[in-house]
């Protein structure tokens, strides 16, 4: 007797499939058998499409950041989002404080350890390298194990005042002496030059808010991917859109996707005045956006599941594989003209919007406001 099926979900791929739940886990994928028993079952009837929950690889999510905050389930469930990865909010002075609000969400909530020991407390949290302790960094790394899953550094002038590389020097040290953890690294207005930075990454490290429309962005002047980049991609560096209030460019994007230079990971950058205000709004809207740049519906799906988790070595998530985490996200694909603004004033017209229905995490069900007014689910 498993605990919850879902019947005749929609893939990406347009096929239909059963999925059972037992446990919090994925027990099986594919088409069940009719007399197949469950305490819950729903039959969607192909109507809406399924897919392994959606990871949102860069949020801010702390609540009490005095720059950047928001409420984990409102960034998370509430958007149909499964998992979110908080990039940066809290540094060690107060990744405890982080750790212990996170306990009741329903949200997956992770981090990105700043390696400032303030966080995002003030903008230039790296321009004081005293701030940086890495002892205090191994100390919170090992004592949060699961909940801080990599390390972030913020490479742009507001952030590092005269201090160009040299916190990301201290980043790659701290990385490799904590079990070489995924390190997110920030690119925006310069010094430090993009170039500088670029060259010191290494395999699985990741670039977010690639592509920014500032003059630090990875494209030349005449539209040709840096060399630099190039060099980075080759070593396996990945890239991570990282919207943000002032981080995404559509003219970076169609130029860079025309050459072939696809992002390994869709996030939002979001928080509350950018899911408020725009131009975020959410991570749907975000993946909707690569709809009108030549993304596929399978390539941005891969880009929140399965890429998101392999990028975070989140090795129960990501997939629709028997024996993993139950995380799934439910989701139907409006029709009709729509709008779509960038962070350069930018706007695009499209005709697909992808609407969250339900995130099922652990094998619970939560609607969001679209999947309770649609009746998704009889609960």
């Amino acid at each position: 007797m498993y605990d919850l099926i879902i019947r005749r979900a929609r893939l990406v791929d347009g096929t239909l499939t059963d999925v059972a739940i037992q446990g919090g886990k994925i027990a099986a994928v594919g088409q069940l058998a009719v007399d197949a028993g469950a305490h819950r079952q729903q039959d969607l009837a192909g109507n809406y499409y399924l897919s392994a929950g959606w990871i949102d690889s860069h949020v801010h999510c702390y609540p009490s950041s005095p720059i950047y905050n928001d409420e984990p389930d409102r960034v998370g469930v509430a958007s149909g989002v499964t998992s979110v990865v908080d990039a940066g909010s809290t540094g060690t002075d107060d990744i405890d404080e982080f750790y212990a609000l996170t306990r009741s969400a329903k949200t997956n909530v992770f981090a990105f350890l700043n390696i400032s020991r303030i966080g995002l407390l003030r903008q230039n949290e790296l321009a004081d390298m005293a701030d940086i302790n890495k002892q205090a960094v191994k100390t919170a790394i090992d004592g949060k194990p699961g909940f801080v899953i990599g390390i972030k550094a913020r490479m742009s002038s507001s952030v590092v005042g005269q201090n160009g590389t040299k916190p990301l020097v201290l980043a790659k040290e701290i990385q490799q002496e904590n079990h070489q953890l995924p390190l997110m690294v920030h690119i925006g207005n310069n010094p430090p030059d993009l170039d500088e930075i670029a060259d010191l990454l290494t395999q699985g490290d990741i670039i977010t808010h690639c592509y920014n429309g500032k003059p630090n962005r990875i494209l030349t002047p005449a539209g040709t991917l840096r060399e630099s980049i190039q060099r980075a991609l080759k070593r396996g560096v990945l890239l991570d859109v990282g919207h943000g209030t002032a981080s995404f460019s559509f003219e970076v994007a169609r130029q860079a996707i025309a050459l072939g230079i696809f992002p390994h990971t869709i996030s939002s950058d979001i928080y509350c005045r950018n899911r408020m205000a725009g131009p975020v709004y959410s991570l749907a809207t975000v993946m909707s956006k690569f709809f009108t740049v030549g993304l596929s519906l399978a390539q941005v799906i891969d880009c929140v599941t399965k890429n998101a988790a392999a990028a975070l070595r989140l090795t129960s998530k990501g997939r629709l594989e028997p024996g993993l985490d139950a995380d799934l996200t439910l989701f139907d694909i409006r029709q009709g003209p729509q709008v779509f603004a960038d962070s350069e004033g930018e706007s695009v017209n499209g005709e697909q919007l992808l609407m969250p229905l339900a995130a099922v995490v652990a094998g619970e069900v939560l609607l969001t406001d679209e999947g309770k007014a649609a009746h998704v689910f009889n609960l």
